[in-house]
């Protein structure tokens, strides 16, 4: 690094996100939405680095250009005999319900905070206080107000696992 690159690139370390942001501006000629200081720092300092070294020379532009123009990208997925949500819930194992689950129209119980919360476990998620919940997890959420594994909460523990 030149040396009069280093003391603006070591100056950026005791900035704050707002000045990093300015700087940014200031070197690349347009605004930033991060506010992710490590990042910023980063790609100032290279910036700063290019500005002042001179950038890729265009050998290694035009370089780069072929091999871009070389690489075989897909722009459209592979054929398959299933669709895609079917093969990842096949690859997830999820053709089956979870063996924790009752079977759909029982009903879960948990004291919780002085009353019980009743879930019925429905085909297509779970009904708790007239809204169909799409997991145990959501509803867990919608009882305590943060998140929690439904499994958990509801004590449906695998065998040999504590509830």
């Amino acid at each position: 690094m030149p040396a009069d690159v280093g003391p603006e690139v070591a100056a950026l370390e005791e900035m704050s996100v707002a000045e990093l942001r300015l700087r940014y501006a200031q070197v690349f000629g347009e605004r930033t939405r991060t506010g992710h200081k490590t990042w910023l720092i980063k790609r100032i300092a290279w910036r700063l680095q290019a500005l002042a070294e001179g950038d890729l020379s265009e050998r290694a532009r035009r370089r780069a250009a072929e091999l871009a123009n070389d690489a075989d990208l897909r722009l459209s997925p592979p054929k398959g005999k299933t669709s895609p949500p079917e093969q990842l819930s096949a690859l997830l194992g999820q053709d089956k319900p979870d063996e924790r689950l009752p079977p759909p129209g029982s009903v879960l119980a948990r004291f919780y905070k002085g009353r019980t919360v009743h879930v019925r476990v429905l085909s297509n998620g779970f009904g708790y206080e007239g809204r169909l919940y799409p997991s145990l997890s959501a509803v867990a959420k919608a009882v305590t107000g943060s998140h929690c594994n439904g499994f958990l909460f509801f004590r449906l523990a695998r065998q040999g696992e504590q509830p």
